[in-house]
């Protein structure tokens, strides 16, 4: 195979943005309803899940030959928006 172009790569990332992008929805999907569910802000911010969940990635990582600091990081900063999303579904709710 020859070296892609610079072009190709870029068009590759595309493809894996996209893939991406959709996983992040069928995530949120779930982290809606995880927020119905949950009966106070304690139970929505987790800290131990949010550790254990850490923890699964960098195994998951380095199974991926994924770098388990960059996964860390970019899990750190999805699981952030994700509390504030699961936040406001649970205030939501209790504010019926």
């Amino acid at each position: 195979m020859q070296n892609p172009t610079i072009d190709e790569v870029r068009r590759r990332i595309d493809d894996i943005d996209r893939e991406i992008v959709e996983l992040i929805g069928r995530r949120q999907a779930w982290v809606v309803e995880a927020g119905r569910l949950k009966t106070d802000r304690a139970a929505v911010r987790a800290p131990d899940r949010v550790e254990a969940v850490i923890a699964k990635v960098r195994s998951l990582a380095a199974d991926a030959a994924a770098s388990p600091e960059v996964v860390e990081s970019t899990y750190r900063a999805m699981i952030a928006a994700f509390i504030d999303l699961e936040l406001h579904v649970h205030e939501a709710r209790t504010d019926q």
